[in-house]
């Protein structure tokens, strides 16, 4: 009989091999069997981003919750997840797309996570200069398309659509620059006080034709915490664009085999 650990660890072998993807690196750790996933939009977006994974968790018997991220600070942000952990029953995936890997990084400490998601996503170190390290690699040509307001941010729509949201079908694009949350400027500066994912087991999703972040600036994370990583050929938003490769990267994170 196979023990629980066996389980998930065999269920992340199905899942690579299903969706006939490179695991590019290894977690060392098997993820413990998950019963909740808390999922963290990032910057210019709200929680009705993970609208087309949720269906998939849900068919697979998980708890899902997406936090309504605030996105006017890190710090309120990551109060935001906080509060949403405190709900939860048992071990939990935490999952970020985008800058809600930032919130991850610092809240997954929490002892309910079991193990942490990243999608096209931040990972910085405790205390890092993230965009010091972002700068090392070429900009995306989205940030042409930001636009300031009082202090927030927002995308303008020809920058969404093109290079925020390529890959996905115009009407549902649009339907996402209409509810994009405007974001602290002052957010993206902000430094973590702690790196999660040095000690739960994480999986990573890059983007490889990410318009936002670059792709290869995404490779070296997922490589730096030694995620279990795929590939997809995507823009920024995966979650919309693939929908089951990234649920099916949730579920192996919860210790369950892929959906068909």
């Amino acid at each position: 009989m196979f023990t629980m650990t066996r389980m998930a660890a065999l269920a992340v072998s199905l899942f690579t091999a299903s969706l006939g993807m490179t695991e590019a690196h290894a977690a060392p750790r098997a993820p413990v069997v998950a019963k909740n996933v808390v999922l963290v939009h990032g910057a210019w977006a709200d929680g009705s981003s993970w609208g087309e994974v949720i269906p998939y968790l849900q068919a697979a018997g998980l708890k899902v919750t997406a936090v309504q991220n605030p996105l006017s600070s890190l710090e309120d942000s990551v109060t935001a997840t906080r509060r949403v952990l405190a709900l939860q029953d048992g071990p939990t995936v935490l999952v970020g797309h985008s800058f809600g890997g930032t919130i991850i990084s610092e809240a997954g400490t929490d002892s309910k996570v079991s193990s942490l998601v990243y999608v096209a996503a931040r990972a910085p170190d405790a205390n890092e200069d993230f965009v010091a390290l972002s700068a090392k690699y070429p900009t995306g040509p989205v940030r042409a398309g930001i636009e300031a307001h009082d202090g927030y941010t927002r995308l303008s729509e020809d920058s969404f659509l093109k290079y925020f949201a390529n890959g996905v079908p115009t009407k549902k694009a649009k339907v996402l620059y209409a509810v994009q949350g405007d974001t602290a400027a002052s957010a993206f500066a902000a430094r973590t006080t702690q790196a999660a994912w040095h000690d739960k087991p994480s999986f990573y999703a890059v983007s490889k034709e990410d318009k936002t972040i670059n792709p290869d600036l995404e490779r070296f994370l997922a490589k730096r915490m030694n995620a279990t990583t795929i590939e997809l050929d995507a823009g920024h938003l995966p979650m919309v664009s693939k929908p089951k490769e990234i649920a099916n990267l949730i579920l192996a994170a919860a210790g369950r085999g892929p959906k068909s």
